[in-house]
């Protein structure tokens, strides 16, 4: 095989909203000890999720399989309000590590259900985070996720509509039905967009690999949304896009005849895959790995604490 160059992204890998997710879960098992339930995975990336449990945390998929009085900590994605009302039912000590971008959603949702707006989610339906942010209200909340649903979609009142989208959507999936959706609500309320900067950053660092490569790897899980979506990002750009898990996916005949390799990971991705990503690309024929310019992210967040 012969030489190739191997460009990195940047931004790429884990997000603040994640780190916070992984620091509060560390911090609650270190200082109440094992074992910590996380209700669903903290964050969509099985690397992450086998090492929280190596240390003592344990995901559940339910409420009920936490004992009495136990500690459960809510995923990054956030929870319907239904599940917060049904753990404090069950007496569960409760520690809140929805990522603050996505509580924001919550909050813009909880808000226009007050002031009697039909709400419509642009999300990916039965997404954890949609499931979240669709649960905050009772009624009148509408998702949507394809230009199909936008132009069947049916409201109480067509003059009093709002907006919100899922924080790791790209661009190209929400125009189109935001589009439909301004066309049959001209008075939709709502920001163009919710995703999320570090979302944002990741997407626009691809566009830019993409114009020097060949072929792209994004590292993170299969159920990972923004990881798809910086996929989907490469594809679109017209260049081979990759989604593993890590550098054991990778088949080598993907780059045979490749001049310039790009590797960028998802917001769940720790950046040590990255690294073996790298290693395992030159054993088999990569030159050094040189990072591309790109966004400084300087957010951080404060880990999630106990709700007595």
């Amino acid at each position: 095989m012969s030489a190739f160059s191997i460009l990195l992204a940047s931004p790429r890998g884990f997000c603040a909203g994640v780190v916070r997710a992984i620091v509060t879960v560390r911090l609650c098992l270190q200082e109440h000890g094992a074992p910590a339930f996380v209700l669903h995975e903290i964050v969509h990336n099985r690397h992450v999720l086998s090492e929280l449990e190596s240390l003592g945390a344990a995901f559940v998929g339910s409420l009920a399989e936490i004992p009495p009085r136990g500690l459960c900590i809510f995923s990054a994605h956030g929870v319907p309000k239904s599940t917060e009302m049904q753990a404090k039912k069950l007496g569960l000590h409760t520690i809140d590590a929805t990522c603050p971008l996505v509580a924001s959603v919550h909050r813009m949702v909880e808000k226009y259900h007050r002031e009697g707006y039909d709400i419509i989610i642009i999300g990916h339906r039965h997404h954890p985070e949609v499931e979240g942010a669709a649960g905050r209200v009772d009624d009148r909340v509408h998702v949507v996720s394809n230009e199909e649903e936008a132009e069947n979609v049916a409201v109480q009142n067509p003059g009093k509509v709002a907006c919100v989208t899922q924080t790791t959507l790209s661009h190209e999936e929400i125009s189109g039905i935001r589009g439909i959706l301004r066309r049959r609500f001209p008075e939709l309320h709502g920001q163009e967009s919710n995703i999320c900067f570090a979302t944002q950053n990741r997407q626009d660092a691809v566009r830019l690999l993409a114009r020097q490569c060949d072929c792209i790897y994004v590292v993170g899980s299969k159920n990972s949304s923004n990881s798809n979506r910086l996929r989907e990002v490469a594809k679109n750009s017209g260049i081979s896009a990759y989604l593993i898990d890590d550098y054991r996916d990778i088949d080598l005949t993907q780059i045979a005849g490749t001049r310039n390799v790009g590797v960028t990971a998802g917001a769940s991705a720790p950046e040590r895959l990255v690294e073996e990503v790298v290693r395992f690309l030159q054993a088999h024929g990569g030159g050094e790995a040189r990072g591309m310019d790109g966004v400084e992210e300087k957010v951080c967040f404060q880990p999630a604490r106990l709700h007595d």
